[in-house]
């Protein structure tokens, strides 16, 4: 069974050492970007405080996930900026696992009744992926990437 683990100082470095196939590159960040974001803040559309995960397979890290809280934004009060699957572990439901775990932290703040996630264009597994969640697209662009919301709370 998958378990996700914080990013921390003893497990940065494995987590770093992920990646995805060649021609889905420019889909996401590099972890090591991620986790420098997580140190130094992301000030998109506001402050977003970060949390940053790395999804495990026993002792073996598979995958990367990062989510932020802006509880003074009014579109979504959380944010999914990163959600990667390590090339070798794609396509076992590594990403689904992520997914609906970030949505379970969600569900059971009542703050959060909007959460965003964005994706380039030509991602179809991601989209397909987060329409299946429950995220839909308002049709709106975060720089030249396609958001989606997923509507928690009627």
């Amino acid at each position: 069974m998958p378990e996700i683990r914080p990013v921390t100082k003893d497990n940065w470095q494995e987590l770093i050492k992920l990646k995805v196939r060649e021609d889905q590159k420019h889909f996401v960040a590099s972890n090591l970007y991620s986790i420098a974001q997580l140190q130094f803040g992301d000030d998109y559309a506001g402050h977003w405080d970060l949390h940053a995960f790395g999804i495990y397979e026993g002792d073996t890290p598979v995958g990367f996930f990062m989510y932020g809280y802006d509880f003074e934004y009014p579109k979504q009060q959380a944010f999914i900026f990163r959600l990667m699957v390590d090339e070798k572990y794609q396509g076992k439901g590594f990403g689904r696992f992520a997914m609906k775990k970030m949505l379970e932290v969600f569900h059971a703040d009542e703050r959060i009744e909007h959460v965003g996630i964005s994706y380039e264009p030509e991602n179809e597994v991601a989209r397909k992926l987060y329409a299946s969640l429950g995220f839909v697209e308002p049709g709106e662009m975060i720089e030249s990437e396609v958001l989606a919301v997923a509507n928690l709370r009627p």
